[in-house]
């Protein structure tokens, strides 16, 4: 039922309950003698038959009755937007777990069911706040910790060459994960609060791809890692920088999970519909659950390779292919690599 027919009937009842109430409340005063207008009456105190008195009486006693009446049961019809009242309050308070069951109106039960949308998904937005804080903390404290111990550990005169350089070995490495991790987290904060993607131009993204490879060089060498590339000559109009960012992030992540000796596929391709990118790796994969959480902010899935990271890289890879308009698949196994796809509209 809607609100406006509710509120007509409402209205219609009150004024019907309070004409008769008050009907009967004259009979009765009249039997009693208190209004005695039947008979006797002068001519002028009289119209269509009525006594004047006795309207009158019935129009203060209605009067009356209708606002006692309408007062106790709005009591009843305001229930629930006191509810929704409370509610907002607790919500103002920090409570997001609050819900509200109305039915009978359809106006408040649609308001109920947004109220409820609503606080779910602020209660969304505060647990991953609070998860963002928390996986922040611990990632920014482990190196300045690191860095605080070693460079204690400096202050020793008694140190030999080899053990000083390991330790300022540490120290470096520390601190470029620190920036590391600065950077992302801007780089993050930036691209999530980016609607549009302005200055297109368009570009090789096959070069593009190659360019990537080659930057990556030191670390996929490193480990004797074969990096296999299969492109075609692909023309893109988009944003050459944020592509840069994707790409770099995947044959990072690749190499980071690749064993010494492992292999690294690349692969581009284009048609009609737009543009496929392949990578994928003969590493040690992932779990169902990683899979799950895998473009979570802060996620590392294998623990043996959480220094190596700061489980930022694959959320703005996510965030950048939405921008874009595009999609990411995922698929792994345990012990057998992880395929990355990337497709992206012309």
């Amino acid at each position: 039922m809607g609100l406006t027919v509710s509120l007509v009937i409402f209205i219609f009842l009150v004024m019907l309950a309070s004409m008769m109430l008050s009907g009967l409340i004259v009979i009765i005063l009249h039997s009693v003698g208190v209004l005695d207008f039947w008979d006797g009456v002068r001519p002028d105190t009289v119209r269509h038959g009525v006594p004047i008195g006795w309207l009158f009486a019935m129009m203060i006693i209605s009067a009356i009755l209708g606002i006692s009446i309408a007062g106790f049961f709005s009591k009843i019809a305001l229930r629930p937007i006191r509810r929704i009242i409370a509610a907002t309050h607790k919500v103002a308070g920090g409570d997001f777990n609050v819900r509200l069951d109305i039915h009978g109106i359809y106006e408040l039960e649609e308001l109920s069911g947004s109220f409820n949308k609503m606080t779910h998904e602020l209660s969304t937005i505060e647990t991953l706040r609070s998860d963002f804080i928390n996986s922040f903390s611990h990632e920014f404290k482990t190196p300045i910790v690191s860095i605080r111990g070693f460079a204690k550990l400096l202050k020793d005169d008694t140190l030999d060459k080899t053990d000083r350089q390991e330790y300022l070995d540490i120290i470096v490495a520390e601190s470029e994960r620190l920036s590391s991790l600065s950077e992302n987290v801007l780089s993050l904060a930036n691209y999530e609060n980016l609607e549009i993607i302005a200055d297109l131009t368009e570009f090789r993204l096959d070069e593009q791809l190659r360019k990537a490879v080659i930057q990556m060089e030191p670390k996929w060498s490193q480990k004797n890692i074969e990096v296999d590339i299969d492109t075609d000559e692909v023309l893109y109009t988009g944003s050459a920088d944020l592509i840069q960012q994707v790409l770099l992030n995947l044959i990072d992540n690749a190499i980071k999970f690749t064993e010494p000796g492992g292999t690294i596929c690349l692969q581009l391709t284009s048609n009609d519909d737009g543009v496929s990118l392949l990578v994928k790796d003969n590493g040690i994969g992932m779990d169902k659950e990683t899979l799950k959480r895998i473009f979570d902010k802060f996620y590392q899935g294998e623990t043996s390779h959480t220094g190596e990271g700061n489980g930022l890289g694959l959320s703005i890879v996510k965030r950048i292919v939405d921008l874009c308009g595009g999609q990411i698949k995922v698929s792994s196994e345990k012990d057998k690599g992880s395929e990355f796809v990337i497709c992206l509209p012309v």
